[in-house]
């Protein structure tokens, strides 16, 4: 019997790399008795053999090759969330966030918070006595993880729900909201009336009932397309010529606070002395 880890190609992946666990060899079956349909999607020929009539069995889990030949289960390929255009695994979040001395166990499922806007949400169960903050996930899973495969919203449960078979329970995992939503120890609510004016534009964009001064943007799950969004409604309210870029370099409410002010200030000081007084008037 051979196994190998195969791309959507069924080309072999480098160690190391997520693919499809497939079978091949004498001891694969013929097909799912009554099921062609199954049968032909899931018993292919086998392109490793040179044996007339061998199959390929595509099991449709998820693995990647240990350098040392050992598989590591990831989970189902019917369980990929697709997050902003990337094909995401699950599993290898879950895999990452357990390695954290303050999780016990985990489970990362896409929420959909509006038509064609899905965000990645982590439920864990926190070790006894221990509770991490947003931030500290966050910056956990960043070491280890691409900035697209980082939840930006995670629920701490006393325990995740399990089904019948002993899986975890998606559809009964509560929303993400509520009293379970993690949130940052260091929250620092809005000082100044631009920075409450900011915070109340954000809010609402990421489908959230606060943000603080110093809560990163990309953190709480914006993308570049929200992005695109919120610097448009950020020109529209003060009326300044506000690069797209700006989020990225000043991804705070106090940081954004601070470059519209830089902004009105050069505008201001950019007036004519007539300008100024038809102002005034």
């Amino acid at each position: 019997m051979q196994v190998h880890v195969l791309d959507g190609s069924l080309r072999p992946v480098p160690p190391g790399t997520p693919g499809e666990l497939c079978i091949g060899g004498a001891g694969v079956g013929r097909g799912y008795l009554g099921r062609p349909d199954l049968t032909a999607e899931r018993f292919i020929r086998d392109p490793f053999s040179a044996e007339p009539g061998a199959r390929l069995y595509r099991t449709g889990d998820l693995a990647r090759r240990l350098p040392d030949g050992r598989l590591v289960f990831l989970g189902r390929i019917d369980e990929q969330i697709k997050v902003r255009g990337y094909r995401i695994e699950p599993a290898e979040i879950v895999a990452a966030l357990n390695r954290h001395p303050a999780v016990e166990e985990s489970v990362v499922v896409g929420h959909q918070a509006a038509p064609g806007d899905t965000r990645l949400v982590a439920y864990f169960v926190p070790a006894p006595g221990r509770r991490p903050s947003r931030a500290e996930l966050q910056g956990f899973l960043g070491t280890r993880l691409p900035d697209y495969m980082v939840p930006g919203t995670f629920l701490a449960l006393p325990s995740l729900p399990l089904n019948a078979s002993g899986k975890v329970d998606r559809a009964a995992l509560p929303a993400p909201e509520g009293d379970q939503l993690l949130r940052d120890e260091a929250f620092i609510a809005p000082r100044t009336p631009l920075e409450r004016r900011i915070a109340g534009i954000l809010a609402p964009l990421l489908r959230l009932d606060r943000v603080g001064v110093h809560d990163n943007f990309f953190m709480l799950g914006g993308h570049s397309l929200l992005g695109t969004q919120l610097i448009a409604r950020l020109r529209e309210v003060f009326c300044v010529d506000l690069p797209l870029r700006s989020i990225f370099r000043a991804p705070t409410v106090a940081e954004l606070s601070a470059e519209i002010e830089r902004l009105l200030l050069e505008k201001l000081q950019a007036l004519s002395e007539d300008e100024a007084a038809r102002m005034l008037r």
